[in-house]
């Protein structure tokens, strides 16, 4: 006797009340309104430190003789179109002095350059330790607190000691930069959420699906790349992001540390020692740290719009 089971459900009409279409796919994300919501969040960080500006004492808000929020004076405070102006003007009153942001542009991208390639080794780690620990749990329970307790170690002392190491690097007639020593610290950071961030993608699929994929009698090779590669993506994007976002913090403070030239965290240093009498100068360099950190992150968002098909319920 053959069921007609299968029959039924190929003649069936797809308004056929036994057998209701398919839910509608849920549209994708408006790109249009994140920008909108991004700059209605800078315009509020603008107000709000105008206000502030306008109604706090110039003393800053003191409690029982304790200074909690800042003073309110040009030199502390300059205001926003000021510090916006700034940029326009030349660095330092010689002639021919380039503009100031010409030279925060230029620093920036020497920075950007070497925590791309700090976020690179740190992928590679990250996702290196990732498939280690997810093919065993062993290796897990040996490696993953490990892996938490290193970000507990402060740059600030970490960074110089990278590049005494590093300077004493030399192999035949190759010799250790001082920019590779950035760009370790750099991925010295970015490692841990994509390592994170992995793992928990990677033991994302559902027990079915992989119970699944060994009836078929898949190795762990093709599940692997036919499974849990692409269950991974939701969650190592936006580890990616915070990596690159974590790989610029890593640069900048290793390049204050260090004492690297060329790169923002120097001109960070350089134009603070400048404040008092340019302060509006010493925030140019910052606004290029923050434009920095904004542009490495999106960069990541290139490889999730190839991506694309692999992003639904991205975790957040």
């Amino acid at each position: 006797m053959t069921s007609t089971a299968g029959i039924e459900t190929q003649i069936a009409a797809p308004g056929d009340p036994a057998h209701p279409a398919r839910a509608p796919r849920p549209r994708p994300r408006r790109s249009g309104l994140a920008w909108v919501w991004g700059i209605v969040g800078v315009a509020a960080v603008v107000i709000v430190w105008e206000l502030y500006k306008w109604l706090a004492p110039e003393d800053g808000v003191l409690v029982a003789g304790l200074r909690i929020l800042p003073r309110t004076t040009d030199l502390a405070m300059p205001h926003v179109w000021v510090m916006v102006g700034r940029l326009f003007e030349p660095v330092t009153r010689q002639e021919g002095s380039p503009p100031l942001w010409g030279v925060i542009a230029l620093g920036a991208l020497t920075t950007l350059g070497i925590a791309a390639v700090g976020w690179i080794v740190g992928m590679l780690v990250g996702f290196a330790f990732a498939l280690l620990m997810q093919r065993w749990r062993l290796a897990e329970w040996g490696l993953l607190p490990w892996i938490i307790l290193s970000q507990t170690v402060p740059l600030i002392a970490f960074a110089p000691i990278v590049k005494s190491w590093g300077s004493r690097i030399e192999i035949g007639g190759w010799e250790w930069q001082d920019w590779m020593s950035v760009a370790l610290i750099a991925s010295y950071l970015a490692f841990f959420p994509i390592a994170v961030g992995a793992l928990r993608g990677l033991q994302s699929p559902d027990r079915i699906h992989t119970e699944l994929m060994h009836t078929y009698a898949a190795g762990y090779w093709p599940t692997l790349v036919k499974l849990r590669l692409p269950a991974s993506v939701p969650y190592l994007l936006p580890a990616l992001r915070l990596g690159a976002a974590n790989a610029v913090i890593g640069a900048v403070v290793a390049e204050v540390s260090t004492g690297l030239q060329g790169g923002i965290g120097r001109l960070l240093i350089q134009f603070a020692g400048q404040a008092s009498g340019d302060p509006a100068k010493a925030w140019g360099p910052i606004f290029g740290a923050v434009a920095l950190g904004l542009v490495a992150a999106g960069s990541v968002a290139l490889l999730g719009v190839l991506l694309k098909d692999y992003r639904r319920g991205e975790a957040a």
